[in-house]
């Protein structure tokens, strides 16, 4: 779950005004490393991520698939 840009801009917000982060996320509920995260990014829209990173290549398990359908996951 991401938090909202709102939460996003107040948090930085009252920071650029003259709050501790430490206050900061004691006030709205995040943590330190967030708000010091936040305060390092241009742009504080939550980024989408298109693809993840997998442990196997879903090209490799396709075929695998493809090849050796009653193969239980197990096996794979």
């Amino acid at each position: 779950m991401t938090y909202s840009l709102d939460l996003r801009e107040r948090v930085v917000g009252y920071v650029q005004e003259g709050g501790s982060p430490t206050a900061a996320a004691q006030m709205y509920k995040v943590s330190r490393a967030t708000v010091y995260r936040w305060l390092n990014r241009e742009d504080l829209r939550p980024t989408k991520v298109k693809t993840r990173k997998r442990k196997i290549d879903l090209v490799a398990l396709q075929q695998d698939v493809e090849q050796y359908p009653e193969a239980r996951l197990k096996d794979r």
